[in-house]
């Protein structure tokens, strides 16, 4: 995870607060965590959330003790289904879209990491995640990044 690695070398520049714990997740802000789950389950709801999915999810929420910002998100998705993206997309775009462009790409690549875990990405899944590339001007950077 090449990406994550030089994230980590420069996320105390980026940010003072941040206490490394975790070579992948260095320590968020309840807000963050709310993104970053957002993203995922978003991303993973945009054809049916699957078992495999869900446990990512989990697991994730776990790792971050990140369990209300989970069910947040879920709620969050829950409300209108069918608008979920549409809304999850303004949501993002308005937190994650100001971020450090390295913090938005990493936001990506965890996503596109969490994809590869579970054995596979959907071409919905994938222009999803385009989608909010392009909104938060790293498009070609994660095209880049999913080359390599």
């Amino acid at each position: 995870m090449k990406l994550c690695k030089q994230f980590i070398k420069i996320a105390p520049k980026l940010r003072g607060d941040y206490i490394i714990f975790d070579e992948n997740y260095p320590e968020m802000t309840s807000e963050e965590k709310k993104a970053l789950l957002l993203l995922k389950s978003v991303i993973f709801h945009y054809h049916g959330l699957d078992e495999d999915e869900q446990k990512i999810l989990d697991e994730t929420a776990k790792h971050l003790d990140a369990q209300d910002e989970l069910k947040w998100a879920n709620e969050f998705i829950s409300k209108d289904y069918l608008s979920a993206f549409e809304r999850a997309r303004e949501y993002l775009n308005e937190t994650i879209g100001n971020y450090d462009k390295s913090l938005r790409l990493e936001y990506l690549d965890q996503v596109w990491q969490a994809n590869n875990k579970k054995g596979y990405i959907t071409e919905m899944e994938a222009t999803a995640m385009l989608k909010l590339a392009k909104d938060w001007h790293v498009e070609n950077e994660l095209i880049e990044m999913v080359r390599k």
